[in-house]
């Protein structure tokens, strides 16, 4: 419908192009707008002491129209024209539209002329124009406003409860709990909010229009029965009368807000005024107290007795720990009072406090300062003159105290330094003795300052004349010959460990040389003993030979073994003479090895036992590997004759089934020949293999007299075996295809001829390209099929490989074929006669089988003319016996 804009840029104002289309397609949402828009209105004019009954009848005049926006601007507009004819009416309306328009916004098809006609869209666009520049702009949430500033507002407020969720302005209220959540949010004594059901929208509806309506002074815009029925309640119907709810409690705590402002300036008078009057009351309360204690501080009177200056002295503690401390709390909270009042009063715009006279906070804490000053006099007197009559009992307590510590100190030293402990320790316990006693020395020398204290301490109590100076005298003299006589003591203990660390030190070096010996020997004997002992594996003579050699060596160095153990035994005699010229008490055995003499000679008499036994067994094995010697010499000639003897035959057999000498029969001939002399020589093998026997039965592994084994003779004999029979019935096949062909001895030949020349490898087979090389040198043209297919022909088991027994089967083949081709190719003529070609049926009926069999195999590629199904003609006839070189 219309489109209204202002110049500034307020969110609020959205296209309303849409207006009459929603109308069109919803008659519905009309109905609403009517209701809510004249309810709006008439909220409003009520105030002016009227009302309309028909938005689009009651507003042509223009008068109501210009009184609404009186009201609702709280504006004077220009004066109305009072005539009833139609330019009046026009004008006054002009002059309300000129009036919204002085408001910031933009009117875009509203004219006067159609408010006049009555036309109920153009009304209802005007009455929402007004209804969003004067309820809804000024609505501001959280730097939201107009629309979206009432949608948050609602969100806030309705966010605690359950089975409400604002996102709209029309279904998200179908429900009534977000009218009835509104205004329990800020009335809750008129609503009973959990008796509310969602599943109940109509009554929840009524519930929210009737109390909004009763207690707030919203009139009731909307009817619960349109919002159910309608599937989208209108937008603009929901958001006018939202806005009344918002205006109506925005309103009610602005004058609460108020209140409570007036309520709390009243309370901050009535604070300060309480703050002034504790703050004299206060300042009176010390300043008396501080009057009454100066005096006191200033009583200057000495006593007799210390008992009377203790008593002096407990009550200024009591003074300081009990009375002074809550005062000085008092004036800190005065302070801290009168700061607080001045500031309240500044905040106030107050004048700020003065206090009555002399009770100033300056005045104060003068009087705080004289108090401090007296005090601190006061205390340095007590402590002074405590002092005086302190120091004569002082001196005698010390005195006591430190002859008391210095007895108790010295009481059993002196039993401690005649002990003769060092007799019966070893070397780390007289060690630790010593350090023991450095220590006590370091002691007894730390204490001298002490005895000298005790006299001089004494020396001062006679010189004050003391009254009980003659006991201290004798406890002094008694402290100073006890210290003389811990001197003379200490010196000579520590003579008496001196000596005793000197022997056992001594003792101490010899053990640990023994040890140093001890150790390497024991475990050179443990190793020979070990090497003695050990079970040696041998192959060889010369292995054989040097453990022998090396057990002589071992024998050679047992002299200077047995020097080393009489050198480490005497070592321990040592010790044992130490021990008894001097008397030592050996509290243990030696601390640095286990090994013992005993262990020793014990050892030693076993290694001498064990080497005649180790130097039978080495006799005993080196007789037996001179045997295996033997058996491998035996072997090795034997089988160096053996091994080259087949190789020989091997490579002569070859060259008969290659060479070309004499006729196949001669070769035939010379081949059987070549077979009962292998045959002979087999007894040879048995031999070897009697000898091959013995090795193995005396674990003989490796043998340096030959490079054959008896597995390589065993097999060159079954390769040599193998070899001869195949040769041999290779040359009696060549013999049964000669005579089965009728080839010639010459093309025998001539085949041989060309086998091994093509045979480059000279294995005796031709690969496939050596075999393809061949055919094309004796005058083969072929492509790959008909390569492949001969391939098929000479190497069925596809091996890769061609012999000479399919070579020259496959060269008695051609011929042979070349001769039927002939004469297929003359009979075709003549049964094709003049329709020129044949067909395959009439082959078989024509001629001979065999040739008809060969014709439609070598022709059935070629066969199935376009015209004649399963038929040649000449061309390919020819083709397929001749090749396409021939055509």
């Amino acid at each position: 419908m219309d489109h209204y804009d202002s110049p500034q840029t307020n969110d609020y104002m959205q296209p309303e192009e849409d207006w009459d289309r929603d109308l069109l397609l919803d008659p519905a949402w009309e109905k609403q707008q009517r209701k809510t828009f004249t309810a709006w209105c008439n909220s409003h004019l009520r105030k002016a002491g009227t009302q309309i009954e028909n938005i689009e009848e009651d507003f042509r005049d223009g008068l109501k129209l210009m009184l609404l926006l009186e009201v609702i601007s709280g504006e004077r507009l220009a004066k109305p024209e009072r005539g009833k004819m139609r330019v009046h009416k026009i004008s006054n309306v002009n002059k309300a539209l000129d009036f919204i328009a002085s408001k910031g916004v933009k009117l875009v098809s509203i004219g006067a002329e159609e408010i006049v006609d009555g036309n109920a869209k153009m009304t209802l666009g005007m009455i929402w124009t007004i209804i969003l520049r004067f309820a809804i702009q000024d609505i501001s949430v959280e730097e939201t406003s107009a629309k979206e500033g009432l949608l948050l507002w609602c969100q806030r407020k309705t966010a605690p409860y359950k089975n409400v969720n604002i996102q709209n302005f029309h279904i998200s209220w179908k429900d009534g709990l977000g009218f009835c959540a509104l205004i329990h949010r800020h009335r809750p004594e008129l609503i009973d909010y959990g008796k509310l059901r969602k599943d109940d929208p109509l009554t929840n509806l009524n519930t929210a229009f009737d109390v909004a309506e009763r207690y707030l002074d919203i009139p009731k815009m909307l009817d619960a029965e349109d919002i159910i029925g309608t599937l989208r309640p209108d937008e603009k119907a929901i958001m006018t009368y939202v806005s009344c709810y918002y205006h109506a409690f925005s309103g009610a705590q602005k004058a609460e807000t108020a209140a409570n402002r007036i309520c709390k300036v009243l309370a901050v008078n009535q604070e300060n005024e309480q703050l002034m009057e504790d703050y004299e009351k206060l300042a009176s309360d010390l300043l008396e107290w501080i009057r009454r204690t100066i005096p006191w501080l200033e009583n200057r009177t000495p006593e007799n007795t210390m008992q009377a200056m203790q008593q002096k002295l407990e009550d200024f503690r009591d003074y300081r720990r009990l009375h002074k401390p809550p005062k000085v709390q008092e004036k800190c909270q005065l302070e801290i009072n009168f700061n607080t009042l001045q500031t309240k009063l500044r905040l106030s715009n107050r004048p700020a406090f003065m206090p009555s006279e002399g009770k100033m906070v300056s005045d104060i804490n003068n009087a705080w300062g004289c108090l401090e000053q007296a005090e601190k006099g006061y205390e340095e007197w007590l402590l002074n003159d405590i002092r005086r009559l302190e120091r004569l009992d002082h001196l005698a307590e010390k005195f006591r105290q430190k002859a008391s510590i210095h007895e108790s100190w010295t009481d059993g030293k002196e039993a401690m330094l005649q002990q003769k402990d060092y007799e019966t320790a070893t070397l780390s316990e007289i060690k630790a003795l010593l350090k023991k006693h450095e220590a006590f020395e370091s002691d007894l020398a730390a204490h001298q300052d002490r005895v000298e204290q005790i006299a001089a301490i004494a020396q001062e109590l006679n010189e004050l004349d003391y009254y009980d100076s003659p006991s201290v005298n004798a406890r002094c003299q008694k402290i100073c010959d006890q210290w003389d006589n811990l001197g003379a003591l200490t010196q000579k203990r520590r003579e008496a460990l001196e000596r005793t660390e000197k022997l056992l030190e001594t003792i101490d070096q010899l053990y640990l040389e023994y040890a140093k010996r001890a150790a390497p020997f024991n475990n050179w004997m443990e190793g020979a003993m070990e090497d003695l002992q050990d079970t040696f594996i041998v192959h060889t003579i010369e292995e054989i030979q040097g453990l022998t050699t090396a057990h002589e060596q071992f024998k050679a160095t047992l002299p200077d073994a047995d020097k080393e153990r009489q050198a480490i035994l005497g070592i321990h005699n040592e010790v044992s003479k130490i021990v008894q010229t001097y008397h030592v008490n050996m509290a243990g055995t030696n601390p640095y090895t286990t090994i013992t003499p005993q262990e020793i000679n014990g050892k030693w008499d076993r290694v001498r036992q064990l080497v005649p036994r180790r130097d039978q067994a080495l006799m005993e094995e080196h007789a037996r590997q001179q045997h295996n010697e033997r058996l491998r010499k035996q072997f090795g000639a034997q089988a160096n004759v053996i091994g080259p003897w087949i190789q020989t035959k091997m490579e002569e057999i070859g060259r008969i089934s290659i060479e070309m000498h004499g006729t196949l029969e001669d070769q035939l001939n010379h081949l059987r020949q070549y077979e009962k002399s292998i045959v002979n020589y087999k007894p040879k093998i048995d031999q070897l293999e009697g000898d091959h026997q013995q090795i193995q039965e005396a674990l003989i592994f490796d043998n340096k007299h030959t490079n054959y084994s008896m597995e390589h003779i065993r097999v060159g004999w079954e390769q040599l075996l193998t070899t001869t029979a195949r040769t041999i019935n290779e040359v009696e096949n060549q013999i049964l295809t000669r005579d089965a062909k009728g080839i010639s001895q010459e093309q025998m030949n001539e085949f041989r001829a060309s086998f091994n020349h093509f045979d480059r490898k000279k294995t005796g087979m031709m690969d496939a390209e050596d075999f393809r090389t061949c055919l094309i040198s004796i005058g083969y043209n072929m492509g790959e099929a008909e390569f492949a297919r001969i391939m098929s022909i000479v190497d069925p088991n596809r091996i890769g490989v061609v012999t000479f027994q399919a070579f020259i089967d496959f060269m008695s083949r051609e011929t042979a074929d070349t001769d039927t081709a002939d004469q297929v190719m003359a009979s075709f003529k003549i049964l094709a006669g003049d329709k020129n070609y044949i067909t395959v049926d009439e082959l078989r009926r024509e001629l001979p089988p065999d040739q008809a069999e060969y014709c439609i195999a070598r022709m059935a590629p070629y066969t199935g003319l376009d015209s004649v199904p399963g038929a040649l003609d000449y061309m390919s006839f020819s083709t397929a016996l001749y090749g396409e070189s021939d055509l």
